[in-house]
């Protein structure tokens, strides 16, 4: 199956995914607004192949090969001839909206666009184009080269083609796909971390149990790789904090409203291991 990618956003998320593609042999474009941010992107690659390679996983040759089908641009037009466009920016309804409108004018008619969203609703964010039969949501997990799961989400009116394609493309990149059958907010998997989330960070605001020791109770209570906490230092504290809000707006289900600390924490700047600090301090 293997095609022409093109991933809008270089950072984290769209460089992972722009990655695994590129190693499964698609050609990838990405696109960012300017040209650090896209050398970030491709730098932050190259480690990582660099460290598959130094692991054996992967061969040097192998490295050269997936940077060799990566180019980049600060142009959208370059989208034009992608057979799937993934959209992997920050987490604002109205910032996908903007890409989406000139997704729409410049992409193939035929061309599936794809959103990275973890928890805005896909119908959303295909109500601005003219074409909502071909966007789907397809929901990757940080660190993409390290994470198998792919949340397939269908919008309001994606198609099953639609659909087929987006299922089709995660899975030949190494993921394994569930799908999301009813377009909610947050999904499957954002709706039950969010919930644990609010609640873990609820009983440390009221100082019941320490940040650790709630971590700790879901790791050995609950078998769980990492406390929710620690999650959301991983996933970035402001991540966390709009997943809810998004989900809190769609739903007005109480048990997703933020908690004050987690407003403070992002306003203060304590996102997460990308900050140095969050629940914990790195």
């Amino acid at each position: 199956m293997a095609g022409r990618l093109a991933v809008i956003g270089a950072g984290l998320m769209g460089s992972g995914i722009a990655q695994v593609a590129a190693q499964a042999g698609w050609q990838v474009t990405i696109r960012d607004l300017d040209d650090a941010a896209l050398k970030r992107g491709v730098d932050g690659i190259r480690a990582s192949l660099s460290k598959f390679a130094a692991k054996g996983v992967i061969g040097a040759d192998d490295v050269d090969a997936a940077i060799g089908r990566i180019a980049t641009t600060t142009d959208l037009d370059a989208a034009a001839e992608a057979d799937i466009v993934v959209e992997a920016v920050f987490e604002r309804l109205e910032i996908k909206h903007e890409v989406f409108r000139q997704l729409d004018k410049v992409c193939r008619a035929d061309a599936v666009l794809a959103t990275n969203t973890s928890a805005i609703p896909v119908t959303q964010i295909a109500a601005v184009t003219h074409r909502p039969e071909r966007v789907v949501g397809t929901h990757f997990f940080s660190p993409v080269p390290m994470m198998k799961l792919c949340e397939l989400v269908r919008g309001y009116k994606t198609s099953d083609e639609a659909l087929a394609t987006a299922k089709a493309f995660a899975e030949e990149i190494g993921k394994t796909c569930i799908v999301v059958n009813r377009d909610v907010a947050g999904f499957v998997t954002t709706r039950l971390i969010a919930a644990l989330v609010v609640e873990a960070v609820k009983l440390v605001e009221s100082g019941v149990v320490s940040p650790e020791d709630l971590d700790v109770a879901c790791k050995l209570g609950f078998g769980h790789a990492m406390g929710p906490l620690a999650t959301t230092d991983l996933t970035g504290v402001d991540v966390l904090l709009h997943a809810t809000k998004n989900i809190y707006t769609d739903t007005a289900d109480e048990k997703f409203f933020p908690p004050e600390l987690l407003q403070r924490m992002v306003t203060a700047g304590d996102l997460g291991r990308k900050t140095g600090r969050g629940f914990y301090e790195y």
